[in-house]
Formats: structure tokens, sequence, C-alpha cells
């Protein structure tokens, strides 16, 4: 069929194409969805978070959106796999920051992809919430581009030594293999233990290696009555596996993320018996955490989904109180609804409400008050202490 026009209906055409190309470029930007992505490890060794992390935020937002959405716009998440893998991560973030020209990145998890990632986040103006721990991460240049709401190593290494002695070591070795936050740990853990008259010593193995009976036989020349482990799930599998092999008799600690319900699964349950793990803790109990727990539709959501949840109701809520939806608007305003002394929210849906009637707010989340530093460390935060006894993991105390 051949299409006829007439000079009139051109005419009309060119007009339209032309106003549209004369509108400014932030309003033709505001049109469509707000593109955020999430960056979680769906494979690899954080593998056992990532789906959940990922799944919760589209369900959140899935809420914010029947609600309105933010600024009456629809969120539409992007979920890539950094596969724990800072190569992949630092691919999968330039196609969401260079083809899906999202605002913000959630959830980046290892504090290797993190440290490879932020760098393009920042030089692109995009937004970076973290559930990464080292503390170099938020000693990066990043202008103020990066929150973490995981507590930094340096706290999580002191907490470490202080439970040691809590439960009556003066000898503790740190054993993990060489992670952007292994050193600040040890330096962490080293000052606790001395300052109650103990000793350190530290050990650095290969991850890939099937088994480590050489470097469990250098660490137990020592004599250690405690080690902390910092490595992750598998290779931590591994060396507690050798570890037993030397009828190594003293305490076992490690991270929660390592010594997790994948490691209990993974070893008899005379090998795993007694491990004590420290974790931060969400915020039981409270609203946040139990919508986290009815979006999952779970007793007890991990501290990472927590975490993430409350990326997407912040970065909501930041967009909301600046007017935009770019990542120097969420940076610009994420403190004000995080911190501002407001009402208390600890949800996106009734934070929005109340911040387009122009009320102040102040966001407690599920993975509890998310208060930040100038450099965006999380200001605060309790741990979880668990153990594994008959094969499950129990809690011991929240503290």
């Amino acid at each position: 069929m051949t299409m006829r026009f007439t000079r009139r209906s051109f005419l009309g055409t060119s007009i339209l194409a032309a106003g549209t190309l004369a509108m400014p470029a932030i309003l033709r930007a505001q049109e469509g969805p707000i593109k955020l992505g999430t960056l979680t490890p769906l494979t690899g060794s954080g593998g056992a978070y990532g789906p959940v992390m990922a799944d919760v935020v589209k369900k959140a937002a899935g809420e914010i959106n029947k609600a309105g959405g933010v600024l009456g716009r629809e969120l539409v998440i992007i979920s890539e796999d950094d596969q724990t893998n800072p190569e992949a991560g630092l691919r999968a973030a330039r196609k969401l920051i260079d083809v899906d020209k999202v605002s913000a990145i959630m959830g980046t998890w290892a504090s290797s992809v993190t440290t490879a990632v932020a760098p393009v986040c920042w030089q692109s103006g995009v937004f970076l919430a973290t559930v990464s721990g080292a503390d170099s991460i938020t000693k990066l240049p990043h202008q103020g581009f990066i929150i973490r709401t995981q507590p930094n190593t340096t706290l999580q290494g002191r907490k470490f030594g202080e439970f040691a002695l809590e439960l009556g070591a003066k000898n503790v070795a740190f054993v993990s293999p060489q992670t952007p936050f292994t050193e600040s740990q040890f330096a962490a853990l080293t000052k606790a233990v001395e300052a109650a008259g103990g000793k350190t010593s530290i050990l650095i193995y290969d991850d890939k290696k099937t088994t480590l009976r050489t470097e469990v036989d250098q660490v137990l020349r020592s004599k250690p009555d405690a080690i902390v482990m910092g490595g992750y799930t598998t290779d931590t599998a591994v060396l507690v596996r050798d570890l037993y092999r030397a009828n190594y008799k003293g305490k076992l600690l490690g991270f929660g993320y390592a010594v997790n319900k994948q490691l209990v699964e993974a070893l008899p349950p005379d090998v795993s018996e007694g491990i004590v793990t420290l974790s931060p803790s969400a915020a039981q109990g409270t609203g946040g955490y139990m919508n986290v727990a009815r979006l999952l539709g779970v007793d007890s959501p991990d501290t990472y989904s927590c975490q993430i949840y409350d990326h997407l109701n912040l970065i909501s809520l930041a967009m909301a109180a600046g007017k935009g939806t770019t990542g120097t608007v969420i940076k610009d305003n994420v403190r004000k609804v995080a911190q501002g002394g407001g009402q208390k929210v600890d949800n996106a849906v009734d934070g929005l409400k109340l911040v387009t009637a122009g009320t102040k707010i102040d966001y407690d989340g599920a993975s509890g008050p998310c208060d930040f530093t100038d450099i965006g460390d999380i200001e605060d935060a309790q741990f979880r202490y668990e153990q594994i006894k008959d094969g499950k993991i129990v809690l011991l105390k929240i503290a």
C-alpha cells in the first residue's frame, strides 16, 4: 500500500517533531520509567544471597509502583549478576550505566566487586549503595556517591576479637584468603586481643586450593586456642574439614555469610559442630524487617536482603525529596531522608506520602537505623552471634 502525505500532514508531523526536539532535555528525560539496577552475586561465592536480594528489590518496587511510583513515575529494576567476581561485576556495571542508563546501583556484595565498580559509578554520576564491608571502599574519592549499610571491617574485626576473648581465648589466629578487608580486620582484631593481654597471628591461604592441610599444620604450630576464619563458604568448608582432620580442639569463629546453611549441609555434623558465627544483625521485630519477611514469604530474612530493601527505599525517598532522579539528586538528599530528624518511617510507600506533603522524615529500616557518616559508613549496628549445634545454626545473642 502506498502512503500519501499532504502538505498539511507533513507540516503537522514536522511541527510535532520539532516541538519534541525543542523540549528541554530534562523534561524529556523525566518522561517514562526510572531505571535502577541491582548488581548482586547471583552465582559464585555469594550465590546464596544474591538472588534473594534481587527478588526483594523487585517486589518492594512493585509495591511502590502500585502506590503511584516516585514523582509519578514507575520504577523499573534491572538485575545483573556480578558472579562474585570483580571483572564480571565491572562488565555488568558498565552495561547498567551505559546501556540501561540507571540512576543508581544497589547491593554489591563482595568488597572486591564493589572496589572495581565504584569508580565507574561516581565518574558517571551513578549512586552506589552497597553491603560490602572493606574499610577501603568509603576511603575512595567517591564524592559522596557511595553509602553502605554493612558495618565496616574495622568494627567487625574488633567484634571478633572481643568475642574470642569472651570465649576464653588468649592466642587467636586469623586464617583467611587475601581480600580487600583482610588487613583491616586483622589489625582491629589484634588491637582488641592485645589490649586484654592476648596475642594473635595471621596466615593467608589460596582460596582456590582443594586442600589446606599444609596451611592448617602451619597454623597449629602456634597452638591457637581460637581461630577466626576470614574466607567465603567454599574455602571455609575446606579449611574446617582439614582442621577437623588435624584434630584441632580449639574455638572456631567465622563470618555469618560463610558459615551458613550451605556450609552446614556440605559438612558432616561432627565436622561443623560448635563453630561460632558473627554477622551484622537485621532489625528483627521492626516494621521494616517484617515487610521484608512478608515480601519474601520467610520467617527470618537474611541481613543482606534487609539491607538492599533499605537501599531501594532510601533511594526512592531521596529522589522524591530532591524532586529529581539522577545520582546527584540521590547523593544530595539521601541523608535528608535517612537522618533528617523528622517523622519515623520504615518503608517508602508511607515515606513518599509524607515527603510529597512536605513533611520531614527519618527512615529506620529493615537493617536498623540508616544514619551515615560523611564518608558513607553506617554509624552503628547490632551484631548477631550464632553457633552450629546438632547440625543447625542457633542464635546465641544479639548485641
